[in-house]
């Protein structure tokens, strides 16, 4: 299970990110990244943030600490900037927060190179779970410690906006690979496919998205609609990890265009 922290001073927004996502410090006194229930995207970004953030952990890559946050009402009543104070009104309650890496660089692929293996890694794991936010523009990767980091999973699983039927989803080969900004690297796609699969079990599955808090599933509590909600990420994450070869050719594919 993850920590739960409360946060008890906001610190400053991160505008650059389109949530509003902000630096909070919490009452164990580490600082966070903190991402808001109330944001445009609502607990399904969070949803995504979580479940890339914690299947990327589980295949070996890394990831700051995710630790669940409580927001009172509080937040909200001394904020002079309107925009901020209605975000924090209606995030009372959970939401999700990131330990912040004090320090870290954002990584450039002009200038940094990432080995083949991670880089293959990293790749497979982004078309599996269709993150379409790590470009060139915007990696979402830093540098702390000498070590690559990944953060801001919250555009993958974008299935789960639209109705898609699940497994019609989960069969989609994933397009948006020929913009990954290490696709040049990625050089070992067919060996790492093999080693994900193993780790990418139907428990290790389960047991992750098991870590998805009830309320942002289901607000009212209803049981029903948690479990249904729990067994649409596992059937898409399942038959998606046991179809993988879509994606991977379609990777593939893409790589066979940067020649």
């Amino acid at each position: 299970m993850l920590r739960t922290v409360q946060v008890t001073r906001y610190v400053t927004p991160l505008r650059e990110g389109g949530s509003l996502p902000a630096i909070a410090g919490a009452d164990d006194d580490f600082l966070y990244v903190l991402k808001f229930k109330g944001a445009g995207q609502g607990t399904k970004a969070l949803v995504a943030d979580l479940l890339g953030a914690e299947l990327a952990r589980l295949a070996g890559l890394k990831v700051p600490e995710m630790v669940m946050a409580q927001l009172d009402e509080a937040f909200g009543r001394t904020e002079p900037d309107e925009e901020i104070q209605d975000l924090l009104k209606a995030s009372v309650g959970l939401n999700l927060a990131v330990h912040y890496l004090s320090g870290a660089i954002t990584f450039d692929a002009a200038v940094m190179k990432v080995p083949p293996l991670l880089a293959s890694q990293i790749l497979w794991l982004d078309a599996f779970i269709t993150n379409v936010d790590r470009t060139v523009r915007n990696t979402n990767m830093l540098i702390w410690n000498k070590e690559l980091w990944l953060i801001d999973f919250g555009a993958s699983l974008y299935f789960h906006h639209a109705g898609t039927d699940v497994e019609e989803a989960s069969l989609k080969p994933f397009v948006a690979i020929k913009d990954h900004v290490l696709l040049p690297a990625a050089s070992l796609l067919q060996q790492v496919d093999a080693e994900m699969k193993a780790v990418f079990t139907p428990d290790a599955i389960k047991q992750v998205v098991a870590l998805v808090p009830d309320v942002w599933l289901s607000p009212d509590g209803d049981a029903a609609n948690i479990a249904e909600a729990r067994l649409m990420y596992e059937q898409f994450l399942n038959n998606r990890c046991k179809n993988s070869s879509i994606f991977l050719n379609e990777a593939l594919h893409a790589q066979q265009t940067l020649i």
